[in-house]
């Protein structure tokens, strides 16, 4: 994915805040991948745009599965009973 230039060039897509890999320590055979955008709108775009079928090749090329979770953000803020744990 970083290699074939296109994470690069997913990062620089209009809407896109974020589009960062992780690798758990005690699991060198997991990628986590988090991506944020700044609508649906933007994430609707990406998904039509020929970037997913370039994915599609290299995930099939590479045997890569997946499981997806997704997060929406509270914009109320963090309770304040949560506070205490948030080093800032």
């Amino acid at each position: 994915m970083i290699s074939s230039g296109l994470v690069e060039k997913i990062r620089n897509e209009p809407g896109n805040l974020k589009y960062e890999y992780f690798q758990p320590l005690n699991d060198p055979e997991t990628i986590l991948l988090i991506d944020s955008w700044k609508d649906q709108e933007s994430i609707d775009k990406h998904h039509a745009s020929t970037m997913m079928a370039n994915l599609a090749k290299l995930r099939e090329k590479y045997d890569l599965h997946m499981k997806v979770e997704r997060y929406i953000s509270d914009d109320s803020g963090i309770p304040q009973s949560d506070q205490k744990f948030i080093r800032k």
